[in-house]
């Protein structure tokens, strides 16, 4: 029997030292530039120091190029002036539309310390260089082509945004259904025009149910 106690102490020895959790080593993880390798060059030896990091990189370009495209800001005034943005904005008579369907100034008033409330004001306050120079461009050149379609919609009403809405989120559903390619790319075109159309559609709704909410 001895030897078979032996073997069992043996044997439950090896077990628990098989199942005891290993030594953990610690490493250092940080993150460089070289990305830790000792062949890869350190950009602070070989690059001035004024060109680290993007605030100085910035504020360097525009003391060698003051009209740089990196700096450069979208000038709003002047392309709503040479686009007569105005002008057309009263021969299309939007803003008596607006006062139509219920959106005059007196509601306007009344609705900023709702629109305070959600953040948003101070929301865009923060985000005005991608304001300026991302989405102000894309309204106000495309402003002479979607002035006559939104003067056309607010003449009917709610409805038509619904329909807008519904026409766009069809439009996707139809090229998903298809399975419709983008040539010479081979992506499903249901999801790079979706990524357009869906957004359309939430805001052309939502553009729907406010009015409507308004006129009760």
């Amino acid at each position: 029997m001895a030897p078979l106690k032996s073997l069992l102490l043996v044997s439950a020895l090896t077990s628990g030292a098989a199942f005891a959790p290993a030594a953990s080593s610690k490493t250092t993880t940080a993150l460089k530039e070289n990305f830790g390798f000792d062949f890869a060059e350190d950009m602070t030896e070989n690059t001035p120091s004024v060109m680290l990091g993007e605030a100085n990189y910035k504020q360097w370009v525009g003391e060698k190029t003051p009209n740089s495209f990196l700096n450069r800001q979208y000038d709003v005034v002047r392309r709503v002036r040479e686009l007569d943005i105005l002008g057309l904005t009263a021969e299309y008579g939007i803003l008596s539309k607006l006062e139509k369907n219920g959106l005059d100034l007196t509601t306007i008033e009344s609705l900023l310390p709702s629109i305070e409330a959600t953040g948003a004001l101070s929301l865009v306050g923060s985000n005005q260089q991608l304001l300026v120079n991302g989405i102000a461009p894309l309204l106000i050149e495309a402003a002479p082509l979607i002035l006559p379609v939104v003067a056309g919609a607010l003449e009917i009403g709610p409805p038509a945004f619904f329909a807008a809405s519904a026409g766009l989120a069809g439009a996707d559903y139809a090229l998903f259904a298809n399975n419709v390619q983008v040539p010479f790319v081979g992506l499903p075109a249901g999801v790079l025009v979706g990524a357009l159309l869906v957004p359309l559609s939430v805001v052309t709704g939502g553009l729907g149910v406010f009015l409507a909410g308004l006129k009760k």
